[in-house]
């Protein structure tokens, strides 16, 4: 009995893989097909068919979408890159593959957020119209026009630029969903971000300062007066100083860097304290989903509640945000801006991990 166990299992081991190994040589994309012919409608457009490294994205001309019943064309004049993109750009971690394309990119598009002025609407589209400014997000909005749903959008604040609105959407939201509803930040907590000069991090210290919270924001030395500029009451410099060895304990720590194990995290939260991850150690395979699990298994034998943020754009989201920028609570923060034509060299510096707050790319006027 154990004998024929073995050997089915072992069958069903070989047939998982031939399975898996004719899904990766089958699937391909409409770059296979040759050149495309020359668009209608032409716009610049960011397009990839391979995975890799930032010499894979080109900029090109393609045909200009248009827009459903529900959505909406947008005329981007800024979008902004995030560690989103990188991910898709070289298809790690693999896991991910399942999704996106084991071999090549399914969608050859990359970018999600994006500020700009509606320029066309489709069938039933009634809280916007053309010529309004708006931010938001939508597939491919590292181009000259996007395409997304009306849900997805939002006005754009007048005291707020273009490239401030496109800097906002995937960071803010995320941050947003961390700090108020995994972390349930309330008025007197105190908060640590690990990870506060980076994109997610300039939102969390701000959104959990606008939610009342005493914040401590840890960076690397050449950070510290950014992120004490933006509203964190401590800073931690994390190049001589351990957050987890010390005797403060936390409220809610936001974690995106996962710089620590989650006992030593552990160390550093209140007795009822929770922890959020939100990045952590990246790997080929599966990483940083491994974490997780350690968390999940974690969690079930302590007082501390130990999870991770997958945030999801909404439009009452999106309203939120645009509330905290138009009252001042919130100001993104942006360290470069690079041209349309120059997103590969804007994926190289976002890849050295030392971007202070949000890139951004100006597309046009």
């Amino acid at each position: 009995m154990v004998r024929w166990t073995a050997r089915a299992a072992a069958v069903g081991c070989i047939l998982a893989a031939a399975t898996v190994a004719v899904a990766y040589w089958r699937s391909d994309n409409a770059c296979a097909a040759g050149p495309a012919p020359a668009p209608a409608h032409p716009m610049q457009a960011i397009r990839y068919c391979d995975y890799g490294g930032p010499d894979v994205l080109t900029l090109q001309p393609v045909d200009t979408p248009a827009p459903g019943a529900g959505e909406v064309l947008v005329r981007v004049h800024a979008a902004a890159i995030n560690p989103l993109e990188m991910h898709f750009m070289r298809g790690t971690p693999y896991i991910m593959r399942l999704q996106s394309g084991l071999r090549r990119p399914a969608d050859l598009r990359l970018g999600v957020d994006f500020a700009g002025r509606i320029a066309a609407v489709g069938a039933g589209v009634t809280q916007v119209k053309v010529g309004d400014e708006v931010f938001g997000a939508g597939d491919g909005a590292l181009a000259e026009y996007v395409v997304a749903r009306e849900r997805n959008v939002v006005a754009k604040p007048a005291t707020v630029s273009f490239e401030q609105a496109a800097a906002t959407p995937i960071a803010a939201v995320t941050a947003l969903q961390a700090v108020r509803d995994k972390g349930r930040v309330r008025a007197g907590q105190r908060v640590l971000v690990n990870g506060a000069s980076g994109g997610v991090g300039t939102f969390a210290v701000q959104i959990a300062k606008a939610l009342g919270a005493e914040v401590t924001g840890v960076s690397s030395g050449r950070n510290v007066d950014l992120v004490r500029s933006i509203g964190a009451d401590h800073t931690v410099d994390y190049t001589t100083t351990d957050y987890t060895a010390g005797t403060t304990r936390y409220d809610v720590i936001v974690d995106m860097v996962g710089n620590h194990s989650l006992l030593e995290n552990r160390r550093a939260l209140a007795p009822q304290g929770i922890y959020v991850m939100v990045g952590g150690p990246e790997g080929r395979w599966i990483s940083p989903m491994d974490r997780v699990a350690r968390m999940a298994l974690l969690s079930p034998f302590v007082s501390q509640d130990f999870g991770m943020i997958l945030a999801s754009v909404t439009h009452a989201d999106l309203v939120t945000l645009r509330d905290f920028m138009q009252a001042g609570a919130v100001t993104p923060v942006i360290d470069r801006r690079f041209a349309l034509s120059e997103v590969r060299e804007a994926m190289q510096y976002l890849e050295t991990g030392r971007a202070r707050g949000k890139i951004v790319i100006t597309v046009g006027e």
